[in-house]
């Protein structure tokens, strides 16, 4: 207890404000359009190769703000030469040459992607998303080697069916938004949120074979012969595209009060009331606010990562129409971020700025009874800094 004691007593110097995010908690939802089973597109009969891009554009090579890369499956070509069967005459009958047709099956392509992670206000994990992929279907075609009639010689074709193997795939994971409850006062305790781990399971396309087809050599009494024929056997490889895992992550549960900052295991989220920094109903940051941005900035710089993005989303109150007041959020939201990266060292390209308006009230804006809230208001308008440790 004396070290939360502690804890706080220094937040509350540093002058920054902790709030749960408004958002709800999100179920877990189907696939999305930045990758499905399409990312990884099945082949054609003859095995065709796989696109080398996703849904959402070309494949990619790293994924932004350093998120998880799945990797690429190659999977190479499978070749087989034709097979030549040379012209002969059987009691004065010309027995025509034949070619068995050699098999080319190109190389095919499972995709790289990316975990896709959500941004989310402050007090929130994101939803995060294992995109879908497919191992595309492959065949080897059928084989016939042709028989021969002719004087003293009856032999009949010999053929091998086609072997396929279809298309393996694995829709798309999701694990949906989660946010700590809103705390009404100050003192209240709010409970530790966690998003649990999630999972795609690995991908197996069993390997094909086509048996070998042999005709043997045939002679008639007069001694004339056709040649033996062998087409060998063809396989194509099993293929393997490993499970991907994201680990759960969580908040810590915290007691409310004027003056705190959550440290989450993969994120951290400052929130600074609005009125500290704006006059009502304005963007332009007050020259009182410059000192609590410098210890903002600071904060900023010990505990997030260099490169890491940093999120920086405005809230205002339900007073007045919900167009102006998104207009006003987006302003506010920009004018902390041009803060950040004019005053506060922070590079420019690390920062996005959103405004939610009254969309995402941390405290109520009416009493139970339906009057107005002035405090509850006065929490709501507040510009929440956030971003992943």
């Amino acid at each position: 207890m004396r070290r939360l004691v502690r804890t706080l007593a220094a937040l509350v110097a540093a002058g920054l404000v902790l709030s749960a995010c408004g958002g709800p908690t999100s179920d877990n939802a189907p696939g999305s359009a930045s990758g499905g089973a399409s990312g990884a597109a099945s082949s054609g009969a003859s095995g065709g190769a796989a696109p080398t891009a996703t849904a959402a554009g070309p494949e990619p090579t790293s994924c932004p703000g350093g998120g998880q890369l799945i990797k690429a499956v190659d999977i190479p070509a499978v070749h087989s030469d034709p097979v030549h069967i040379p012209a002969t005459t059987i009691g004065g009958q010309k027995v025509a040459a034949a070619t068995v047709p050699g098999v080319d099956i190109p190389a095919q392509h499972v995709p790289a992607q990316c975990v896709e992670h959500k941004p989310a206000p402050g007090g929130c994990l994101g939803a995060i998303t294992i995109p879908g992929t497919a191992i595309p279907a492959v065949t080897i075609p059928a084989v016939r080697v042709p028989g021969v009639k002719a004087p003293g010689i009856d032999v009949e074709p010999i053929e091998r069916p086609a072997v396929s193997r279809q298309a393996v795939d694995r829709p798309a994971v999701t694990r949906g938004e989660v946010c700590q409850s809103k705390p009404s006062e100050e003192g209240q305790y709010v409970s530790s949120v966690y998003r649990a781990s999630l999972y795609r399971s690995s991908l197996y396309r069993s390997s094909a074979y086509r048996s070998s087809v042999y005709r043997s050599r045939a002679c008639n009494d007069k001694g004339e012969c056709i040649p033996a024929v062998t087409v060998p056997g063809l396989s194509v490889p099993g293929v393997s595209v490993p499970g991907v895992s994201v680990p759960g992550a969580s908040l810590k549960a915290y007691v409310a009060g004027p003056a705190e900052v959550i440290k989450g295991e993969e994120s951290i989220a400052y929130n600074i009331k609005a009125d500290v920094l704006f006059d009502f109903g304005k963007a332009d940051i007050k020259p009182a606010a410059e000192a609590e941005l410098t210890k903002l900035a600071e904060s900023i710089g010990k505990d997030v990562p260099p490169g890491a993005s940093i999120q920086v989303d405005g809230h205002t109150d339900a007073k007045g129409d919900t167009a102006s007041n998104k207009t006003l959020s987006e302003h506010r939201a920009r004018a902390i971020a041009d803060w950040l990266a004019t005053k506060g060292g922070i590079d420019r390209s690390r920062l996005k700025a959103t405004g939610y308006g009254e969309t995402k009230p941390a405290h109520p804006n009416t009493k139970p009874d339906g009057s107005d809230d002035p405090s509850g208001r006065a929490k709501n308008r507040r510009v929440v800094i956030s971003a992943a440790r």
